[in-house]
């Protein structure tokens, strides 16, 4: 019997090497694209939905109590899709975002208003509010990772303090 326990005997390690190319990726122009992309496609494909039909859209505007419909329609569709390209372009992340917050909390109390229905529908429409309330909170973590990365792109010596001593490895994620 061999209890031999050498290192060579060890499953090999990932190297250093593919480890630093997997952890590049999330700081790469590509995968902010994509990420805020799906960050908002909810809102984006919401107002495509909207706009290939209008008159359905207009129906759910009067559903809801929203009147003038068609100055409601236009204003979803334009904060929507306003506010999803500036949070996909990263630029006036802080107001794209923003103004999507908003318009996803606003959709609560005229939409999701749950606390004025009966069982069963009352805690699905609950769980829809709090999605949405966590959908506001991926948006205001967008407003601050564009505020962060930019900060960084200009210079900063604050920022770049911390850069570098992330990457001595005094900061660790």
């Amino acid at each position: 019997m061999n209890f031999d326990i050498s290192n060579d005997a060890a499953p090999k390690a990932t190297t250093p090497g593919k480890i630093d190319a997997a952890a590049s990726i999330p700081r790469s122009a590509w995968f902010g694209y994509l990420a805020r992309t799906v960050l908002t496609f909810m809102f984006w494909s919401s107002a495509l939905a909207k706009l290939g039909d209008a008159e359905a859209a207009l129906a759910e505007m009067r559903h809801f109590g929203l009147e003038p419909d068609l100055l409601y329609y236009f204003l979803t569709v334009i904060t929507l899709v306003i506010g999803s390209l500036l949070v996909i372009c990263d630029r006036w992340t802080w107001l794209g975002a923003g103004a999507l917050a908003v318009f996803t909390l606003l959709t609560i109390p005229i939409a999701h208003d749950f606390w004025a229905m009966e069982e069963p529908r009352k805690t699905a429409e609950f769980h829809v509010a709090m999605e949405h309330i966590t959908v506001v909170g991926g948006l205001l973590v967008a407003i601050y990772a564009s505020a962060i990365r930019k900060k960084w792109a200009s210079g900063d010596p604050d920022s770049r303090m911390f850069e570098i001593a992330s990457r001595k490895g005094y900061f660790q994620p």
